[in-house]
């Protein structure tokens, strides 16, 4: 009884952790700026339409849901991090988009089963830290024949090595904690779906990032915007060696993928998956 109960204590405390780190910055502006052609790629690959019930698991502020919305269906977007809906719903209302904004953990969320047409998730689900019990949700809320869509980030991408770039600077993770770009595997993802999906499409994209002048100005500004970039550093604050080395790591980062002349312009890969329900 003692384990079970520490258990949920700690899986509690990793929750608030992860919906505080997502509370910092500003990731809704984040969304807008660099990645807004993403949401809209997922609902076309989703094959969204009229009057479809849809669901956008760990949405933030829209950046898929809205589209989505956009295209006729009824959508809900549900985020461990209310924090971020005030911006979609400001974003949603300039649009005249209509999305229902409900706080929810992608590992236990508070919908029925069956219950959704279309359950899709862009750059989201893939940060919650048990995949299996995300996976898992996401097949029991789909309705039988319903389409499950996912926007990734690769491992080998630039956001995974921007991962991987961080990880030695960062706090080791939890127990069971896996990490988010394992999303961007085919193999990985359809291992956690098994055979409780079918016609999988998996194909391989990359995304135009032309906003920065310079790797440092990239840098700069996810070390201001960027939840998980904003927590690194905030862990290593009291270090400076550590501080400018990171700094140092993550400007050569941007420096290596840049094929950019006169400005810095990289192309970011992500993994975009749909699969059918049985």
């Amino acid at each position: 009884m003692d384990d079970t109960i520490d258990a949920v204590r700690a899986d509690r405390d990793l929750k608030t952790k992860h919906r505080a780190m997502w509370a910092l910055g500003d990731y809704p502006a984040l969304a807008t700026d660099i990645i807004a052609g993403l949401g809209p790629a997922l609902v076309r690959a989703s094959r969204v339409r009229p009057g479809d019930r849809v669901l956008d698991v760990a949405a933030g502020s829209g950046n898929a849901a809205i589209p989505a919305a956009l295209s006729g269906a009824s959508v809900v977007a549900s985020d461990l991090t209310p924090e971020l809906f005030d911006a979609g719903r400001r974003r949603a209302a300039e649009l005249g988009a209509e999305v229902e904004w409900r706080e929810a953990d992608a590992e236990a969320m508070p919908f029925a089963d069956n219950e959704f047409d279309t359950v899709m998730s862009c750059v989201g689900v893939m940060f919650a830290p048990h995949h299996q019990e995300s996976a898992d949700e996401l097949v029991r809320v789909c309705r039988p024949g319903g389409t499950i869509g996912l926007l990734s980030w690769t491992p080998e991408g630039f956001i995974g090595q921007m991962f991987a770039t961080m990880k030695p600077y960062a706090p080791p993770p939890p127990p069971g904690a896996q990490p988010p770009p394992l999303w961007g595997r085919e193999d990985h993802v359809r291992a956690l779906f098994g055979h409780r999906v079918t016609d999988v499409v998996a194909t391989r994209h990359t995304v135009r990032i032309d906003q920065f002048r310079t790797p440092e100005d990239f840098r700069d500004y996810f070390k201001t915007r960027y939840g998980p970039t904003i927590a690194v550093y905030q862990h290593i604050a009291d270090d400076p060696a550590r501080v400018a080395q990171l700094d140092h790591e993550l400007a050569d980062l941007a420096r290596r993928f840049d094929h950019g002349t006169g400005s810095t312009v990289m192309n970011w890969e992500y993994l975009l998956l749909t699969a059918r329900k049985w």
